[in-house]
């Protein structure tokens, strides 16, 4: 809110707006319900919500046991790129994206039958040319006595130079329902989100995006997630990276 002309209370609005829903609403609805005028201004907004969803949810490692894996978000690209467009994997409108989820075995003594609960996610884009591998993702992510799940990528062969146990198997579809569920159901619902509501989203912004649908996520049982917001936005960030 610093250095805004926005007024506080519209802030305060573009913040409940985002967080009355679970979806998540489009800067072009929000503009509407409040009869804002620019439409850039309120995106503007919308985005610097989200950096701070992300700050504050990067103040957490995951622990215990974890599922690691990564997934591809279709993003949009420019004209001038379109024509040149590559297919399948290493598309310039795929953003590579890790998905990490905390998982807790349970087993129902009565039945004896296996599954798992989950408690919170994180998602990270990965982008070597910018230093943000997959290694260094599980280095600030992960706490170092976790045990990673993954499966065989060749690209989780150093985690386990960062973490207690790091357990790989070989992808296939029972891997998928069972040791990786709940990060390809996070996956799964996250791109649903995105196509539904915001259609289009560009590369450059889909952290932002990210970030905000695993604010929520993380926060699903809280009884208000506008006022934990709230105390997010107004946290010293600066303070903790001393």
């Amino acid at each position: 809110m610093e250095n805004s002309n926005l007024s506080i209370r519209k802030w305060f609005l573009i913040m409940l707006f985002m967080t009355s829903t679970k979806k998540g609403m489009s800067a072009c609805e929000i503009k509407r319900q409040m009869g804002h005028t620019r439409y850039n201004t309120v995106l503007s907004v919308m985005n610097r919500i989200r950096d701070v969803m992300g700050k504050r949810d990067s103040l957490y490692q995951l622990s215990d046991m974890v599922e690691l894996d990564e997934g591809f978000f279709e993003t949009e690209v420019s004209s001038r790129v379109r024509s040149k467009l590559k297919r399948g994997k290493g598309s310039q409108r795929q953003e590579n994206v890790a998905v990490m989820a905390e998982s807790v075995p349970l087993e129902d003594l009565e039945t004896g039958k296996k599954s798992k609960s989950c408690r919170y996610f994180k998602m990270q884009v990965l982008d070597n040319h910018s230093g943000n591998s997959i290694t260094k993702v599980v280095k600030e992510s992960i706490d170092e006595k976790s045990i990673v799940f993954t499966d065989k990528s060749s690209s989780y062969i150093d985690i386990c130079k960062y973490v207690e146990v790091h357990l790989m198997e070989k992808s296939n579809a029972q891997v998928t329902i069972e040791t990786l569920r709940w990060v390809h159901i996070a996956i799964s619902n996250a791109k649903r989100t995105f196509l539904g509501v915001f259609h289009k989203i560009k590369g450059s912004n889909l952290q932002r995006y990210l970030n905000e649908f695993v604010y929520k996520l993380n926060r699903r049982y809280c009884k208000s997630v506008f006022e934990r917001l709230i105390v997010a936005s107004v946290f010293p960030y600066w303070y903790n990276n001393d």
